[in-house]
């Protein structure tokens, strides 16, 4: 193992249940039903492509703009109370740097909001790269974000593991030919994510044990 990549949005930061919630709240205020299966197959996504899978999932009239800026104000009011930092990150983190292992950060957020979270939570110095959502044409599930984050590492993506909640993380980490390491958050894994992902285990503490138990 030469490098990890991390993806952020419920691996690092437990925002994808603030996300639900907010998202949840503009749907009942405008009538939009089953909001909750069109959120969570926009996980991993960027914001071209989580437009487009809203637009194909419920239609050309979706109000997307609309709930893009409603939900974006209100998850950063309720963010700037508390950036909720998952258990066993810290400890994860000074484990790969005890190691000397390359961190990176990949995820389909926007590097402005990346930068934000990492800098409030103080783990920033961790991460020798960054890629965002912003910075490619197409999210995950597709593998350029982690095939971006591994040249920017100078390492093959088949020396580095990628640290996944969301079945897109672990296809594009799968499709990248990293090593998939799936932490579930909201949802429980499938056969597909059993065969896709190199391991699947509780929590970013139980990552560093597998870590240390395999001598990595």
């Amino acid at each position: 193992m030469e490098a990890v990549v991390f993806d952020m949005d419920g691996v690092l930061f437990d925002t994808e249940r603030l996300c639900m919630e907010t998202w949840q709240e503009f749907a009942d205020e405008k009538g939009i039903e089953d909001i909750e299966t069109a959120m969570l197959g926009c996980i991993g996504l960027n914001r071209t492509d989580t437009k487009q899978f809203l637009l194909d999932f419920y239609g050309e009239d979706f109000p997307y703009e609309e709930l893009r800026v409603t939900v974006s104000a209100r998850m950063q009011k309720k963010m700037e109370k508390e950036i909720p930092i998952l258990p066993g990150v810290v400890e994860l983190l000074d484990y790969l740097v005890e190691k000397k292992v390359k961190i990176g950060l990949a995820s389909s957020s926007r590097c402005e909001v990346i930068t934000s979270h990492i800098n409030r939570a103080g783990i920033e110095k961790y991460f020798e790269v960054i890629v965002g959502g912003d910075m490619i044409e197409h999210s995950k599930p597709l593998p350029d974000i982690y095939l971006i984050a591994c040249e920017k590492l100078a390492v093959a993506p088949e020396k580095c593991y990628a640290i996944e909640d969301s079945f897109n993380g672990i296809r594009s980490a799968y499709s990248a030919g990293m090593k998939a390491i799936m932490v579930p958050d909201l949802v429980a894994p499938t056969p597909e994510m059993e065969e896709k992902a190199y391991v699947i285990l509780p929590s970013l503490f139980a990552v560093k044990e597998w870590f240390k138990e395999n001598n990595l």
